[in-house]
């Protein structure tokens, strides 16, 4: 027999927002984060921030997305999942499934625009110190 999935009202959500219970509402699925505040590569401060409803009284979706987490702390996600928001409590606008971020390439062809990007400041460092030599 399948397990039924556990539905969390907001209120519910938000009674868990401390480091010795913290959980995390985002896209519309909670995830229990407790034992992974040691281990998050921003500190624990970070998830606290938005952990239960967060100061601002809202999920934490948009911090997460803000972030652009990698695909694989999308995937470690799933190892924390404990239920969904009830859905008189969901958010609005947001998809099931997290945004997937791919890499951008750049503009222009090559390395000559990585190669710019280094070569004029060199340039503008180097006619500053001969300004200065020679009105100095």
């Amino acid at each position: 027999m399948a397990s039924e999935k556990k539905v969390f009202t907001k209120a519910d959500i938000a009674e868990h927002s401390s480091a010795k219970s913290c959980w995390l509402s985002i896209h519309n699925k909670v995830y229990d984060v407790t034992k992974f505040l040691n281990e998050h590569p921003g500190g624990e401060e970070v998830i606290l921030e938005v952990a239960g409803l967060g100061g601002s009284g809202t999920f934490a979706t948009n911090a997460f997305e803000d972030v652009g987490h990698s695909t694989d702390a999308r995937e470690m996600l799933k190892d924390y999942y404990i239920g969904d928001v009830a859905e008189a409590d969901r958010e609005a606008d947001t998809s099931s499934e997290p945004v997937k971020t791919t890499p951008t390439a750049p503009e222009s062809g090559g390395n000559g625009s990585s190669v710019m990007t280094y070569l004029i400041p060199v340039a503008v460092v180097l006619i500053g110190v001969l300004v200065y030599r020679y009105f100095m």
